[in-house]
């Protein structure tokens, strides 16, 4: 990733040479990890800016860089570099105070000598959340009908979501999902339901036509998705049951094993943490509801009728828990590490993430089909849930990733 960096230097001219002699195996290792040394008048530079405080008394500088940074590149956090000489830390600290006073989020990475692997890794996960952001500025969600009626805390405005996550929202008319659907010839569904069918543990409840049906629900998301050149869906699924009898489960689940991350009942707030997490962490995410906790010892159920498949050990195809109609998936998770995220807020700015560990499947009749319980360790607990929830579903990855979550989180959409 390519990165530019300007040194910052005291005004003295002899002094200046010196300091700018001293720091240069600062350069070199800058280099290595694709950084350019830039003058002061390249501030329009197109890749993300650094500046290099070499020395103390020059905050008033890197103000004015940073304004003229400002003009072609207004959202782009303040990133400062100190080294351990010349009160370049102190001016750091005053120029980063004053940023953040005028609302500017910005970051210092300290690097303490020219082998400082930790300081440069920093800079490198920088980049890497720096072009998160670009890309999900440059993600479409396509939002198939509306949020079902219940989801009463998540239905974010599309402004709100492309202000402050990035994507843009794609209206799609439910009836032109339904039209797809009914247009799909058998000759589509072989492929698939071979797979499908094949890869299952058992098949319980759903007949060969069902199952054909859920097929042709996924080939006519499939063809949205390509058409509209879409990232991300969320689809109004329970309407797949009440108006055809039939369900999102296995289509939802089958895109996001494609690349294509697929949210349930028109979610806005969980499709775009499904899809954060995703670019960020690079796992794929499972959505699912809070089903059950218990508090004493910090636990709880998660629930849902829909799962990638390559999620999960193995699987049986059962009916839809609340409608006993079309395909539900009952996968089958192994005991790993997780983290838990959720979006909420009115303007999607509040983030609750907790990390734990799964402890076992779970097969109960009275729940959606995949069930795990799940241990927290650390960050949120159950009782944030029950006494602060943002909402109603639960985003999950496996692998411990709350505070690269939570740093990304704090300077891109936080913010102070």
């Amino acid at each position: 990733m390519k990165f530019g960096y300007i040194p910052a230097v005291t005004g003295l001219l002899a002094k200046e040479e010196v300091m700018l002699q001293e720091v240069g195996n600062y350069f070199s290792l800058l280099n290595k990890i694709g950084g350019e040394r830039l003058n002061s008048d390249q501030t329009n530079n197109p890749n993300p800016l650094f500046y290099f405080l070499i020395s103390g008394g020059t905050e008033n500088t890197v103000l004015q860089l940073r304004a003229n940074r400002s003009k072609t590149s207004p959202e782009e956090p303040v990133y400062l570099i100190a080294h351990p000489g010349n009160n370049s830390l102190p001016a750091c600290l005053e120029v980063l105070a004053r940023l953040q006073q005028d609302g500017n989020p910005g970051r210092i990475f300290y690097i303490k000598n020219s082998d400082d692997a930790n300081g440069i890794n920093q800079i490198v996960t920088a980049l890497h959340d720096n072009e998160v952001m670009k890309s999900m500025k440059k993600a479409r969600i396509g939002l198939v009908g509306t949020a079902s009626d219940w989801l009463v805390a998540s239905k974010p405005d599309a402004e709100i979501v492309r202000k402050v996550w990035g994507p843009e929202i794609v209206h799609i008319d439910f009836y032109d999902l339904k039209d797809r659907i009914r247009k799909v010839s058998s000759e589509h569904l072989v492929k698939y339901k071979s797979s499908l069918i094949k890869s299952a543990n058992k098949i319980i409840e759903p007949t060969q036509s069902e199952i054909d049906e859920v097929v042709k629900v996924y080939v006519a998301l499939k063809q949205l998705v390509e058409e509209l050149n879409l990232e991300s869906i969320t689809v109004r699924c329970f309407d797949l049951v009440s108006d055809m009898r039939t369900t999102g489960c296995y289509g939802l689940s089958q895109l996001t094993d494609d690349g294509i991350i697929s949210g349930c009942e028109g979610d806005l707030n969980s499709t775009v943490g499904m899809l954060w997490a995703n670019k960020l962490v690079d796992e794929t995410p499972w959505m699912a509801n809070p089903a059950q906790v218990d508090e004493q010892n910090n636990r709880l159920w998660l629930a849902h009728c829909t799962v990638p498949r390559k999620l999960i050990q193995k699987y049986s195809l059962r009916s839809h828990f609340e409608s006993g109609l079309g395909v539900g998936i009952q996968g089958t998770f192994n005991t790993k590490p997780i983290t838990l995220l959720r979006i909420g807020g009115k303007e999607m700015r509040k983030l609750w993430l907790a990390e734990g560990n799964i402890m076992q499947a779970g097969f109960a009749e009275n729940l959606c089909r995949t069930q795990v319980e799940i241990e927290l360790t650390s960050g949120g607990s159950v009782n944030d849930l029950l006494r602060v929830p943002l909402g109603n579903h639960l985003v999950m990855i496996y692998g411990h990733h709350l505070e690269k979550l939570k740093s990304w989180w704090e300077l891109m959409i936080n913010q102070g």
